[in-house]
């Protein structure tokens, strides 16, 4: 007997859409090789990143290329062993960042990141825990006076993109976080932005509401799939599984099964991503913020504060190399006027789906048998709960997405 609809993927996107199909009447089942959220949605920055509306590269990325490659530690890191193979993938990117393509990407990224907040707060109303998320906005702040211009340059592109920015003077950033450095400069504020208590817990919680609708999780590798006149086959490490329609949600891992269920070879990549968590410090910071110059986040948590946002390519096999989380509390050194307390810091990596262009794949195939929810690069989190609502447009409806050139499979 077919299940009705089963979920590859237990991360936050294929977590919160199997709620939102239980929640529209359907049987789901969820499959993860690993307990649910225990990927890259375990140790994300935490951020509700809605101003985040560029692409993950411009063109000075080709000035950036020789820093990439002998920089272990530099914010933006290519293992130059990995060249050979990420090369194709960043010949993409650069061609996707010509004029026409680039905008088309920004409105891609806008259109999602524009009704993630509200999305994220029917979702978490529905299950009456709003509390996980905080509303408070983020910053981005700069140290040095010649960053200016740059800082004043950006507020202006995301006043044009309609992103919601105040500019703060040094004066305004120490009120809101006084621990902050006496050197900090200014920075941008970003009233419509926020943060989550725990990531974690905040996928946890969405999982019990799903098991509490009906939706069952299985712990399974799935190692094969096909396309059959009743709907699709999956073969697991527990043997084959049959459903009337599926839904690829497993983030840097959905490229092989796409390929299997559509003869479609979309090539996705990992940014690897790093964090380190600080257990003692719970009073630093009121809401994240980001360093201009030093190229990464500080998010407060529940569990402490959370250092983030570094991206390295080297694929999905290489170890973690955990120094550069450690490095994250260096690049912290200075931000404030007592260094981070790093006592009991724990480190860790993730790998976070991303495609040339910058944009997801959200479609439905294969005449309906097959959904696609995968490829949201660093913002998985943010754009979670808007991706389940249109997962769910698609499903009950088959009525295409805002702009659906933009997300759907065949753009490759």
């Amino acid at each position: 007997m077919a299940e009705d609809f089963v979920v590859v993927g237990a991360g936050i996107i294929g977590v919160a859409c199997a709620l939102q199909l239980a929640c529209q009447g359907r049987h789901v089942v969820v499959l993860d090789q690993q307990e649910p959220g225990m990927g890259a949605s375990y140790g994300n920055a935490g951020h509700l990143a809605t101003e985040q509306v560029f692409p993950i590269a411009d063109l000075s990325i080709l000035k950036r290329l020789p820093a990439m490659l002998l920089d272990p530690m530099g914010p933006l890191r290519l293992d130059w062993k990995y060249l050979p193979r990420a090369l194709p993938w960043f010949v993409r990117l650069l061609l996707n960042l010509r004029p026409a393509r680039y905008q088309r990407t920004v409105a891609g990224i806008r259109a999602l990141n524009e009704d993630s907040l509200g999305a994220w707060r029917r979702l978490l109303t529905s299950i009456d825990r709003p509390g996980l998320l905080r509303e408070d906005g983020s910053l981005l702040v700069f140290e040095r006076a010649d960053s200016r211009p740059a800082l004043e340059a950006l507020q202006q592109r995301m006043r044009q993109q309609r992103v919601p920015v105040d500019f703060w003077s040094a004066e305004a950033v120490r009120k809101a976080a006084p621990q902050l450095s006496e050197q900090i400069q200014g920075g941008l504020f970003f009233p419509a932005t926020g943060h989550f208590l725990d990531p974690y817990r905040t996928l946890c919680e969405l999982v019990e509401a799903a098991k509490a609708s009906g939706v069952q999780f299985l712990t399974r590798q799935v190692r094969d799939a096909r396309v059959d006149a009743e709907g699709v086959v999956l073969s697991t490490d527990q043997g084959q599984l049959a459903a009337r329609q599926v839904l690829i949600a497993c983030g840097a891992h959905s490229a092989r099964l796409t390929a299997a269920l559509t003869g479609k070879k979309v090539p996705l990549d990992t940014e690897r991503g790093y964090h380190l968590m600080l257990p003692h410090e719970h009073q630093r910071l009121p809401f994240a913020v980001t360093s201009f110059e030093r190229k990464f986040i500080m998010t407060p948590m529940t569990g402490g504060l959370r250092l983030a946002g570094t991206v390295e390519f080297a694929g999905l096999d290489r170890p973690a190399n955990m120094a550069r989380a450690w490095q994250l509390h260096r690049l912290s050194k200075g931000l404030f006027g007592e260094d981070l307390n790093s006592q009991g810091a724990t480190p860790w990596m993730g790998f976070r789906p991303s495609l040339p262009d910058s944009l997801p794949v959200i479609d439905r195939v294969c005449e309906g048998k097959v959904l696609l929810a995968f490829g949201h690069q660093h913002l998985g989190l943010t754009q979670a709960a808007v991706t389940a609502e249109w997962i769910g447009q698609l499903v009950s409806t088959g009525t295409d997405l805002p702009a659906p050139g933009r997300y759907r499979l065949d753009r490759f």
